[in-house]
């Protein structure tokens, strides 16, 4: 039997103090993201910020051609609508969902009115949107000056990370978009991988067979998204819970078996 949805399987709301999200959950609105599903489009309104849990979300850009290139990843490490933190109320970046599960989303103005607050969720949104910064430029970097091999090993660890499973579900067109390349570089990049039985895939299901071959053949650009994320929000640190009125939520799941996410210093 599958875990009931909840808004702590989301790691930035699971580390919220009580209060905080006391203020936040009868806000808070499940929702289905389905494979595919355009969240908001280039230079659109943000009319909810997302929490995903068990969905993941590409941000991208488009350009005028038509072509589209992914920037980021967003899953249930975070949250979309970063631009509101920031006072806009658009976004140049699109997003859709390319891990389809579920998410919650909280109405924009509602995200601000906490926000403006400070304390914990200011907090915490802060440094997730300098983890976002780190991954989107380094995104840029690798895209620019890596093989395609390597940016599709980069490209499948962020999302396995990012999920309790070593199976994905994609499609060639949605690869080659993500990493701004031909199909086809795509489809031989994922047979070498297959040769080298680090994937199996059919139809573009793919299941990864070894996590430490896909490692060893990604370019540092994973292990540099990877060192920042830990840095900010790594094990061994004080969490934000603990640090404002000791009104951590450690019972209720993801605090004690995670007590990394902490206090900007």
């Amino acid at each position: 039997m599958s875990a009931p949805h909840n808004p702590n399987h989301n790691h930035l709301l699971a580390a919220l103090p009580v209060a905080e999200f006391k203020r936040l959950s009868p806000h808070l609105e499940l929702v289905h993201m389905p494979l595919g599903e355009i969240l908001c489009e280039s230079g659109g309104k943000l009319r909810y910020a997302y929490f995903p849990t068990t969905s993941i979300v590409s941000l991208h850009h488009d350009l005028e051609n038509g072509a589209m290139t992914g920037i980021a990843e967003v899953g249930n490490e975070g949250m979309l609508g970063m631009a509101l933190l920031m006072g806009a109320h658009t976004t140049p970046r699109g997003a859709f969902v390319m891990t389809a599960g579920y998410g919650y989303r909280l109405r924009a103005q509602l995200l601000m009115e906490e926000f403006n607050r400070g304390g914990p969720l200011q907090h915490l949104l802060l440094r997730y949107t300098q983890a976002l910064m780190a991954q989107a430029s380094q995104t840029a970097v690798c895209n620019r000056h890596h093989s395609v091999d390597q940016q599709l090993c980069r490209w499948l660890l962020l999302t396995l990370d990012r999920q309790p499973s070593n199976k994905l579900v994609l499609t060639q067109e949605l690869a080659a978009n993500m990493l701004g390349v031909r199909r086809e570089g795509i489809t031989e990049a994922a047979g070498r991988l297959q040769q080298a039985g680090i994937i199996s895939y059919r139809r573009w299901r793919i299941t990864v067979l070894d996590r430490s071959g896909l490692e060893d053949r990604a370019c540092e650009c994973y292990e540099v998204v990877k060192r920042e994320s830990d840095r900010l929000f790594g094990r061994g640190r004080e969490p934000v819970a603990a640090a404002y009125a000791g009104a951590g939520r450690d019972a209720m799941g993801w605090l004690g078996a995670n007590p990394g996410v902490c206090v900007p210093t």
